[in-house]
């Protein structure tokens, strides 16, 4: 096949398929390769491009919070992610949660079936020469390209560790200490299933994730652990109430049995349409899989629960970006090769198709021989890449999406305002910025 004219996306994760929807989206021919199903991974269970390894959550859709709000830019620039996300979403509250199977699949057909977007079922194991190429080979990158990556960066590239949670059949609950509860009855009000616990329960609970074996990592792998994905067992080691403050506290909730606040929560999420499969909320753990089991078992209600699925770490690459790209994402001295989702330094599922949108733009802009249209820094976009790409951290981390990465506001506000203002400002800044952005790749 005649390559001249594509671009070479490596990666058929959220990031990839974003970035090639987008680059097809403007005429462009995109040749979009993913190892899978040939090369395996530990996490993915499925072929399936933009399969969601992690949580099926994508967190708030509220627009006063920074997800939110980044949400709402891209859908003013055509997510395929949004769109997907939208037409599979299951309840959870005021959280945009999906299907996953259904959001995955409906992305694999959508991008397989495009007319100038060629799938190629293939591991890419080095770097291309001086062809257009996006690195979006995600947090799971293989070896071999890894040790190109590194190669290519001429330093070593980081790592942190991720857990997943386990996910039970609803089924082996028992539905007579499991209630179905929101938080302050955000949403439907009833979008979560709550496991109650009190004193004595927490603390046992407490200690036997404190004495269960871990899956062990290899000696010479050091364990960082991104923030947001701590296993339920290392925040457990922070300290006895660790828990019921953070991912069990039982704040908004009321337990209908008593008629009071439980001294913890362990919150269930729907998994699918179906709600058939529920996801333990903020319990991602190294574990090894009998603990799993032996310890989940403990909380009330879930004594019997049959697991879907159980709960694992795997080893997420990421580069440097502030080190190693420009302002458009182009790796510096090489700017026919650009970086995008979590491989580039972002922390999360929406914001990694972010990124991915935000490449395919660029590449868009760059095959007409204009220079990308990087968006303001005010908006939820522009400070996601600002921090991606010029972060002062003299040890860079990746991370969500959050009010603290965008510019500072011109005056001090109340707390219950300064969101507001925020989001207010982001908007401002977007619409003119999409306005320019339409006009140059119409031209």
């Amino acid at each position: 096949m005649d390559n001249s004219g594509s671009v070479m996306v490596i990666g058929g994760g959220l990031a990839g398929c974003e970035a090639a929807w987008m680059l097809a989206r403007n005429g462009i021919r995109v040749d979009l390769f993913e190892m899978r199903p040939g090369v395996r991974t530990p996490a993915h269970e499925t072929s399936l491009l933009a399969e969601l390894v992690c949580s099926n959550s994508l967190r708030s859709s509220n627009p006063a919070n920074a997800v939110g709000l980044l949400k709402q830019e891209m859908r003013a620039l055509g997510s395929l992610t949004m769109d997907a996300a939208s037409r599979h979403a299951v309840a959870a509250g005021d959280a945009l949660a999906v299907d996953r199977t259904g959001f995955s699949s409906e992305i694999t057909r959508l991008v397989g079936g495009h007319p100038l977007i060629r799938l190629e079922r293939s591991e890419v194991t080095g770097l291309p020469g001086t062809a257009e190429a996006i690195v979006a080979s995600g947090p799971l990158t293989s070896p071999a390209l890894s040790e190109a990556v590194a190669s290519a960066t001429g330093m070593e590239y980081l790592y942190f560790y991720d857990a997943i949670a386990p996910i039970v059949d609803v089924q082996s609950l028992d539905r007579s200490m499991v209630f179905a509860q929101s938080r302050y009855g955000k949403g439907g009000g009833e979008d979560y299933l709550n496991c109650p616990m009190y004193g004595d329960e927490y603390f046992m609970f407490v200690k036997e994730l404190l004495l269960a074996e871990a899956v062990q990592t290899r000696d010479f792998e050091k364990q960082i652990h991104f923030q947001g994905c701590m296993p339920i067992e290392a925040m457990a080691a922070t300290g006895p109430l660790a828990l019921a403050h953070g991912p069990l506290k039982p704040v908004g909730l009321t337990d209908p049995r008593t008629g009071r606040r439980p001294f913890a929560v362990v919150q269930l999420r729907r998994e699918n349409e179906a709600g058939t499969a529920w996801n333990l909320v903020g319990c991602q753990t190294r574990l090894t899989y009998p603990e799993q089991k032996r310890v989940f078992r403990m909380i009330p209600g879930m004594e019997k629960a049959e697991f879907l699925r159980l709960g694992s770490m795997h080893r997420n690459t990421f580069i440097n970006g502030p080190a190693l790209l420009d302002s458009a994402l182009r790796m510096n001295g090489r700017e026919s090769l650009v970086f995008a989702g979590q491989i580039a330094g972002v922390e999360g599922y929406v914001e990694s198709a972010a990124c991915g949108i935000l490449a395919g733009l660029f590449g868009a802009a760059r095959h007409r021989g204009l220079e990308p249209p990087v968006p303001p820094s005010e908006t939820a976009l522009g400070s996601l890449l600002r921090h991606v790409t010029s972060s002062r951290w003299k040890h860079y981390q990746p991370s969500n999406i959050n009010y603290g990465l965008f510019p500072p506001l011109a005056h001090r506000l109340p707390p219950k305002e300064r969101n507001a203002a925020y989001s207010e400002r982001a908007r401002a800044a977007l619409e003119p910025w999409i306005r320019e952005v339409a006009c140059l790749l119409e031209a």
